[in-house]
């Protein structure tokens, strides 16, 4: 089992920044890619960002630019660094781990990210 810890969000003035952070532990040695993904009220939840252990990257257009996620694998941990925060990027934002020779996928519980005047 893979258990996922998010931490960093929080409230920001449009234009700000943050950084989020995601612990990971348990059975980890297997996890080939890990992503941000966030969830608006009354939306879908929407990839954001995704890393795999290689270091290729995928973004959502809506953030490319502004946001970078990053690994730290020693750690067992990924980022992402939000500049240029828009009121659009409210959101729950989770994170995610797959193990793809296994179809297996993890999620943590979500950290609130507000950005409001």
């Amino acid at each position: 089992q893979v258990q996922l810890v998010e931490s960093g969000g929080g409230l920001v003035q449009p234009g700000g920044s943050l950084r989020l952070s995601c612990a990971a532990s348990g059975s980890i040695f297997s996890i080939n890619a890990m992503g941000w993904y966030r969830q608006a009220p009354g939306q879908q939840r929407e990839l954001v960002a995704s890393i795999t252990r290689d270091g290729s990257t995928v973004y959502a257009d809506s953030v490319k630019g502004r946001f970078t996620i990053s690994r730290d694998n020693a750690k067992s941990t990924v980022f992402l660094q939000m500049n240029s925060l828009e009121p659009e990027d409210t959101a729950v934002y989770y994170c995610n781990a797959a193990k793809p020779r296994s179809m297996t996928y993890y999620w943590g519980q979500g950290t609130q990210v507000t950005v409001s005047s």
